[in-house]
């Protein structure tokens, strides 16, 4: 049902209630709702506090709220559900680690894993038992507490940053319609950001509570490392937010709505916000210490970087948390730009069926997300470590400004089109006025020698 056909349905109640995406309804019995529309099944529905679905085939006629489901069915369904997104989360991790080598080992003219299991993907869970099994050592000179605590800390601040990832599109189980996500907060985005944050703790914590000054000194680098790529991110993520609206990242799939194959183009932001999106890229990359921006545990530099005194299944978190942060910025860069679990159904099978509404959106989405993993492996494969001033210097002095300006240039751009005005004269003058001021921002930039000719 479209939403021309909803309004024909009802409309006497149409007359008595403005029906507008995104906002808030009220029925007969003080209920409150918000009507949206669900891409997944490409139906309406009505959202219900937390995080519910009403069906149209339920509110056609009246609206019934979701008091009628056990808490404790609730409750089992999130247990579930955390338990797969985590689960999800590790087996990724395996098998994009097992994935490298052989990429890696193709590219390079190896055979790489072949040993464990089938073509050797077994091979990650061979190191990890592995590492396991042995033995955990701690330097005399440590903070325990703090020392045990850090690599949960980077740990838990990966997994719950991949919470609020939409893998999947709307689902019913029990009687309880949800999304195949585990949460959808509102303020996703910032929920985002807060989590990248806290990951910088754990790797602080373990330099410092060390008693060591090379893993203090692999955690300062690291810590102004994610810092500052974190400032750049977070401004690239801006011009999606101009061009959506909201900071619910299941808003924003919902806005990516694939609606024929010129979708791809049309509805998917990786072209309007193009500039944003390799900004994200090269931001994410770099926060979460991925070659070549791995500086915070460059061996030849300082003998392991954070986690040199770590070893067994301690650093093995580590290893795990920093694969998982790999994994969930490539997720938040499908989800940002390309339609998250958006894409074509299956048109010979029944649009509502399991078949269309399970596993197609979850197909979709993991297929984009292993070509953004390709993309990583690829560019870990292919270019040297940069120095570590050059690092800083892309973010400071070219990534931060870029993702600014183009923040700047997508507003005025989205305020255009509200407005009416020539976008062919609006949009020549404001990347004109955005090069003008880059430009001048990069005059001012000291240039090498000139610092020490004023001193």
């Amino acid at each position: 049902m479209d939403i021309e056909t909803f309004y024909e349905q009802n409309e006497a109640r149409r007359e008595s209630a403005e029906f507008e995406f995104g906002s808030e309804w009220t029925d007969a019995s003080d209920n409150e709702y918000e009507l949206s529309w669900v891409e997944a099944t490409g139906e309406l529905y009505l959202m219900v506090e937390p995080d519910a679905l009403v069906n149209e085939d339920i509110f056609g006629d009246f609206l019934v709220s979701d008091e009628s489901i056990s808490d404790l069915t609730v409750v089992i369904i999130l247990i579930a559900k955390t338990l797969i997104v985590f689960g999800l989360v590790l087996v990724s991790v395996l098998i994009y680690i097992w994935f490298m080598r052989k990429v890696i080992a193709d590219m390079q003219n190896r055979i790489g894993p072949d040993q464990a299991g089938p073509f050797g993907i077994l091979q990650t869970l061979a190191d990890g038992i592995k590492l396991f099994f042995k033995e955990q050592s701690m330097p005399i000179t440590a903070d325990k507490p703090v020392f045990l605590l850090a690599p949960f800390v980077s740990a838990l601040a990966a997994f719950l940053a991949f919470a609020i990832v939409p893998f999947g599109g709307v689902a019913r189980i029990g009687g309880h319609t949800t999304f195949l996500q585990l949460a959808d907060p509102p303020v996703g985005i910032l929920w985002l950001l807060a989590m990248s944050g806290i990951g910088v703790y754990g790797v602080m914590l373990a330099g410092w509570s060390s008693g060591s000054k090379y893993p203090l000194l692999g955690s300062v680098r690291a810590s102004a490392q994610v810092l500052s790529y974190e400032a750049a991110m977070g401004l690239s993520i801006v011009g999606v937010l101009v061009h959506t609206g909201t900071l619910s990242l299941r808003g924003i799939v919902n806005q990516q709505a694939w609606n024929g194959w010129d979708s791809f183009v049309t509805q998917w932001l990786w072209l309007p916000a193009i500039g944003a999106f390799i900004i994200f890229l090269i931001s994410a990359i770099a926060e979460t210490n991925h070659p070549p921006f791995d500086f915070s545990e460059a061996e030849e530099e300082l003998a392991g970087g954070y986690h040199a005194e770590y070893t067994g299944i301690r650093f093995a978190i580590f290893y795990l948390a920093e694969f998982m942060n790999v994994i969930t910025m490539s997720a938040i860069a499908v989800t940002l730009f390309l339609g998250g679990p958006s894409g074509p159904r299956l048109g010979f099978l029944d649009r509502g069926g399991w078949v269309n509404v399970w596993i197609v959106p979850v197909f979709w989405f993991l297929l984009k997300l292993w070509i953004v993993l390709y993309g990583t492996v690829w560019v870990r494969a292919s270019l040297p470590r940069l120095r570590y001033d050059r690092l800083m210097e892309l973010s400071w002095k070219l990534l931060i400004e870029a993702a600014f300006l183009w923040a700047m240039v997508t507003g005025v751009i989205v305020v255009a089109r509200d407005q009416g005005w020539n976008l062919w004269v609006t949009v020549p003058l404001a990347s004109a006025a955005a090069l003008l001021v880059f430009g001048f921002l990069m005059a001012c930039v000291p240039r090498p020698g000139e610092l020490e000719e004023i001193r």
